[in-house]
């Protein structure tokens, strides 16, 4: 019996050995943008506009760095960004829950109807809209402030969070909720001591996606922040390094490393439960 454990062991080996060579090629493919990103804000000015660039350096600087951060305002638009994607993410997170449990739980008239709106307003690309979304700004009196940012991508990742979010609701049994009652747990005690800390890992991976896409938002805030550079984002801040005789790539490079820091950071802090969270929701 052992030996034929073995033999297949062995028989497997090299398709196994080839599938790991192979994820390992794509992760190099994926990080090495990220690896040139830093490498180019560690680099003198010289390499970096050097003919024949190389994938390394022997004379790393920070004065990449140091130019963003002696830029002014910057610790102002580092706030905003922040301020901006936590709004959107604790907003959706709150508001997808509680649609996603209604939709679910609850048989009312356009339900479906009130669905395939959630799925077709995920199929409109952002470009189309803009421009609307300007002149709804603009009625609202919402143009040059934060909430010019929230409001819209709040609205673009609820769609997402809510059809995400329906699997995991969906896969609490509902014996669940009945033995709650017979307990004498009411409906809101269910919802939030029950209900929610089984649906965490699925409001953690819809909120991953919320964060990325808000906080390298370029598009809503060139849009919306016309004249107020106070409102401004740390994307719109690295316009600053892009100059009309020559492009300061050092401190684009060395403002995108800052602005990816605070995105890794956030995804090292809820790793575990967003593993969770796609890997799939509660089973009966």
């Amino acid at each position: 019996m052992r030996a034929r454990l073995r033999a297949r062991a062995r028989i497997r080996r090299p398709g196994r050995l080839a599938a790991e060579a192979v994820t390992l090629l794509v992760a190099a493919g994926v990080a090495f943008p990220l690896y040139w990103m830093v490498l180019s804000a560690l680099k003198p000015a010289g390499e970096i506009q050097s003919a024949q660039p190389r994938p390394w350096t022997f004379s790393p600087t920070l004065d990449s760095f140091r130019r963003v951060f002696e830029q002014q305002e910057f610790g102002r638009y580092f706030l905003n960004s922040l301020v901006v994607a936590v709004s959107v993410v604790l907003a959706s997170a709150l508001i997808a829950f509680l649609a996603a449990t209604a939709v679910t739980r609850f048989r009312f008239r356009y339900r479906t109807t009130l669905l395939v709106m959630f799925l077709i307003a995920q199929m409109v690309p952002v470009e189309a809209l803009t421009i609307p979304l300007f002149f709804l700004m603009r009625d609202l009196g919402q143009l040059n402030t934060l909430g010019s940012l929230i409001l819209p991508h709040l609205a673009f990742s609820l769609p997402f969070a809510i059809w995400m979010l329906r699997g995991f609701v969906r896969a609490v049994p509902e014996a669940l909720e009945e033995q709650a009652q017979i307990d004498g747990a009411s409906r809101t005690r269910f919802l939030w001591q029950i209900l929610f800390p089984l649906v965490l890992p699925g409001l953690v991976a819809t909120s991953v996606f919320s964060f990325i896409s808000t906080w390298n938002d370029f598009l809503f805030a060139k849009s919306f922040l016309i004249s107020d550079t106070s409102q401004s984002t740390l994307p719109m801040a690295l316009l600053v390094f892009f100059k009309p005789d020559e492009n300061d790539w050092g401190g684009i490079m060395a403002g995108s490393t800052v602005m990816t820091v605070p995105v890794l950071v956030f995804f090292v802090l809820v790793q575990r439960r967003l593993v969770s969270g796609l890997g799939g929701a509660v089973k009966d």
